[in-house]
């Protein structure tokens, strides 16, 4: 069976909850993370909050009905920034609304193979923000990825456990004007 990308609104993304919550604990538990059973315990508990954030949705990649990626955000309304900002963004970013991709994961033996790009195209393809933004762990080598793929840093953040995170954009494309 060929890969297969689904796109997962909060209805439906519960039913993908376990082979996600495996998949983070595969992606978590390699370097700089090294993330244990607790950190993905607590992953695994707030899930079900991620999917009543408004504009919540998930991207799967599957192959022979395994689960080899995801990516899955919501919106960030206007006004809205991390917590934990080490400086304020400029006021074109923080009074607009924002996507913010909240993970983006995929599994260790697939890397490489453009399953990360195709995720996040998907995930970001249409959105009505004129924003993205993520989170990234500046010793993990997505980080410099990110950065190849126009992502730019405009602030930082530290985790409540002390691992500082650099805070990125990416502009998207103005959403296509619907017609009734």
């Amino acid at each position: 069976m060929p890969m297969t990308y689904t796109m997962h609104t909060a209805e439906s993304a519960t039913a993908v909850f376990p082979a996600l919550v495996r998949l983070y604990a595969v992606v978590y538990a390699e370097p700089p993370y090294a993330e244990g059973p607790e950190q993905v315990a607590a992953f695994a508990d707030g899930l079900s909050a991620e999917t009543r954030r408004p504009g919540f949705v998930l991207v799967v990649a599957d192959d022979d009905d395994a689960l080899v990626g995801a990516a899955y955000g919501w919106t960030m309304t206007a006004g809205r920034w991390w917590t934990r900002a080490d400086i304020e963004p400029p006021d074109d970013l923080r009074y607009s609304s924002k996507f913010a991709v909240m993970e983006w994961v995929v599994h260790p033996d697939r890397r490489g193979t453009g399953i990360g790009g195709e995720l996040i195209r998907r995930l970001l393809d249409g959105r009505p923000e004129p924003w993205a933004t993520l989170a990234s762990n500046p010793a993990a080598l997505a980080r410099a990825i990110y950065q190849r793929a126009g992502w730019r840093q405009v602030g930082g953040s530290t985790m409540p456990d002390g691992t500082p995170m650099h805070l990125l954009v990416l502009p998207l494309p103005a959403a296509p004007v619907r017609r009734r």
